[in-house]
């Protein structure tokens, strides 16, 4: 079977999971509140924080936390060790607006590393709801690597579960001694944008527009682009 055809069956397996749809009504609330949606995650995770801001046929109120230290191109093998550095991200999260009435999002796939239950534990100690993607396939053999030696799951309000398998990689030959082929990006990146479709819906089963981009490659989509980017120019930066 191709790697294609495994990721395909992958997904259809989570299309089975209804929980991100009461998950999205939760967002869409807090959303009409007043709130924005926050996202962070380290390394190739953060570029999952980055696909659903600023999207055409995304949602506005989207924002990712950039902390250069735990993105790749500052150097990735570096990046790693900051994420496994408990309080590291604590002075970097000092400066960012979050609020009670917003959503913050960890990206994680292993759940245990210290820099993401730091993220959600602040967001939590701000009164933010707090969601995790994660896989919860690694919680019964990789520990936390936290001080309070708990892993994300335990202190996040939702958990979307990607179901990745430990170690990420699906592929395996005959003679070859180490897996390949990752899932994590495509299978987050997915539920990711299946989260922000259901809040869409959500606004539209109360009778409400949700703010959503148009593609800036479309004729006319500039002045409703500017409109709804002026809607949120006080707490994101466009």
């Amino acid at each position: 079977m191709s790697y294609l055809s495994k990721i395909t069956q992958h997904l259809k397996r989570l299309d089975e999971y209804s929980g991100i749809r009461p998950i999205s009504r939760h967002v869409a609330g807090r959303l009409n509140d007043g709130g924005i949606i926050h996202l962070f995650g380290c390394g190739h995770s953060s570029l999952l924080a980055q696909d659903v801001y600023y999207r055409a046929g995304g949602l506005v109120p989207v924002r990712p936390i950039l902390i250069e230290p735990l993105m790749l191109h500052q150097g990735a093998y570096q990046s790693t060790l900051n994420e496994r550095t408990a309080g590291f991200v604590y002075p970097y999260l000092a400066k960012e607006d979050i609020r009670e009435e917003d959503v913050v999002i960890v990206l994680s796939t292993s759940g245990r590393n210290p820099a993401p239950i730091d993220v959600a534990l602040y967001g939590k100690a701000q009164g933010a709801m707090v969601i995790s993607v994660q896989s919860l396939e690694y919680s019964a053999t990789q520990v936390s690597k936290h001080p309070s030696q708990k892993r994300l799951e335990a202190v996040v309000d939702f958990v979307m579960d990607t179901k990745v398998p430990v170690g990420d990689a699906i592929e395996a030959r005959e003679g070859l001694e180490t897996h390949f082929s990752p899932l994590s990006s495509v299978v987050g990146t997915a539920l990711l944008h299946d989260l922000m479709t259901k809040v869409i819906e959500a606004f539209w089963e109360d009778g409400i527009d949700a703010p959503v981009f148009k593609s800036g490659n479309v004729d006319g989509a500039d002045e409703h682009n500017r409109h709804m980017m002026k809607l949120y120019k006080d707490r994101i930066a466009f």
